[in-house]
């Protein structure tokens, strides 16, 4: 077992179609390169993707591993835990969506505390609604990463967050705008945005990063940053997200 304690790191959101799924994975890739132990654990409890994404035939979720400790048949964390290459590790979301009311967010913690220290990085998959398992799971995140996209809803809905975990005295969390989900949607420029937010946008997906044909990656069942066929315009983009992987677990400033 490792004696140091892992970071946990939960991506978020309060809308969905942000592209949650696909950078908690990418940031997974990220660590995998540079040599960390990851576990994903999707905690989108009603439309988890991350054992779709990544074929992983799953037997055991959440859900078995809840119904397990709540039932003293618990034995060991590894029967829920899939192995997707030697670094990268997932806990899946249920498969029945019926099966996310029966999970307790007090269970949450305990999840936390049988991997810590056997993973050098946790990246949870979080739901977009800010109910109370969102809720535990942002309380014991060293690092929370907030995305959001340029629309009006969404801006909306992300200077609300903001000002909740403001008022709540979070201060680890940094804001992560997407611009690569709807490249030709850009509605507002980053000075309206930081007016609108009352915040500062730390780190940019660019248009870039936009790949036509993603669902076809998708359903390969492979994390994008690890596919050698896909060609990005701008090499700097996977740089700066590898820099934003690295001030996660540093607690750095990420350089935009």
């Amino acid at each position: 077992m490792n004696n140091t304690k892992g970071k946990i790191i939960t991506v978020t959101s309060t809308k969905g179609g942000v592209g949650k799924t696909i950078t908690t994975l990418n940031l997974a890739g990220v660590y995998s390169n540079l040599g960390y132990k990851v576990l994903v654990i999707d905690f989108d409890l009603y439309g988890g993707a991350v054992a779709t994404y990544l074929n992983s035939k799953n037997d055991k979720t959440i859900y078995t591993l809840v119904e397990d400790l709540t039932n003293n048949r618990y034995e060991k964390m590894e029967d829920y835990i899939y192995k997707h290459n030697d670094n990268v590790d997932i806990i899946a979301a249920p498969k029945d969506p019926r099966m996310a009311n029966k999970i307790d967010s007090k269970y949450i913690p305990l999840i936390f505390r049988n991997v810590v220290y056997k993973y050098d990085v946790i990246l949870v998959d979080t739901s977009h609604i800010l109910n109370e398992i969102n809720i535990v799971t942002l309380d014991n995140s060293d690092s929370i990463v907030y995305m959001f996209t340029n629309d009006t809803f969404d801006l909306k809905n992300t200077k609300s967050f903001i000002s909740i975990m403001k008022d709540v005295g979070y201060k680890n969390y940094v804001t992560v705008l997407n611009e690569s989900i709807m490249p030709s949607k850009c509605y507002y420029s980053m000075y309206d945005i930081r007016n609108v937010i009352k915040n500062n946008v730390d780190y940019t997906i660019s248009k870039s990063m936009h790949i036509k044909n993603i669902d076809k990656y998708i359903l390969d069942g492979e994390i994008l940053i690890f596919n050698k066929k896909l060609s990005f315009s701008d090499k700097k983009e996977w740089s700066k997200l590898k820099s934003l992987a690295l001030s996660l677990i540093h607690d750095e400033e990420v350089a935009e």
